[in-house]
C-alpha cells in the first residue's frame, strides 16, 4: 500500500466532508469546516510526501495531524451511537460530521502505524 497515496484520499475526504457539512449547516456554522482544515494540512502532507527524501517527516506530520483529528472528535461516538438507537441528539448534523472525522482518522491511524512497523522490519536495501 502506498502511505503518500492514502494519506491524500484521506485527507481529500476530510476537505470534501468539511465542505459539505458547512454548506449542509446553511454555511452558518464554521466550525464544520474544521475536518476540512485538518484535510488540507494531511493531503499537503501526503503530496509532499511522495519524495523518498521527505517520505518520513511528512508521514509523521500527517499521522499527527490524523492522531489530533481522531482525539478531538471521539467524543462523538457515543452520541452517534444514541442516534442510531433512535433517540435524539443536539446537533446531529455535529455528532454525524465528527462520528465520521473519527472513523475516517482511526483507519488512517491504523494504516499508519502498520506502514510504519512494516518499514521497520523490512531490510534496508
Amino acid at each position: 500500500m502506498n502511505l503518500p497515496v492514502t494519506t491524500i484520499v484521506y485527507g481529500a475526504l476530510l476537505i470534501v466532508l468539511g465542505v459539505t457539512g458547512y454548506f449542509m449547516s446553511g454555511m452558518v456554522s464554521v466550525t464544520a469546516l474544521i475536518p476540512a482544515f485538518l484535510g488540507i494540512v494531511i493531503l499537503v502532507s501526503g503530496v509532499l510526501a511522495q519524495k523518498e527524501s521527505r517520505r518520513k517527516l511528512f508521514m509523521h506530520i500527517a499521522l499527527v495531524f490524523g492522531l489530533l483529528g481522531f482525539l478531538g472528535t471521539v467524543g462523538a461516538l457515543p452520541s452517534l451511537i444514541t442516534m442510531i438507537g433512535g433517540e435524539e441528539v443536539t446537533r446531529p448534523g455535529a455528532v454525524i460530521g465528527k462520528s465520521v472525522t473519527a472513523i475516517l482518522s482511526l483507519v488512517f491511524l491504523i494504516i499508519g502505524v502498520k506502514s510504519f512497523i512494516d518499514a521497520r522490519r523490512k531490510p534496508a536495501a
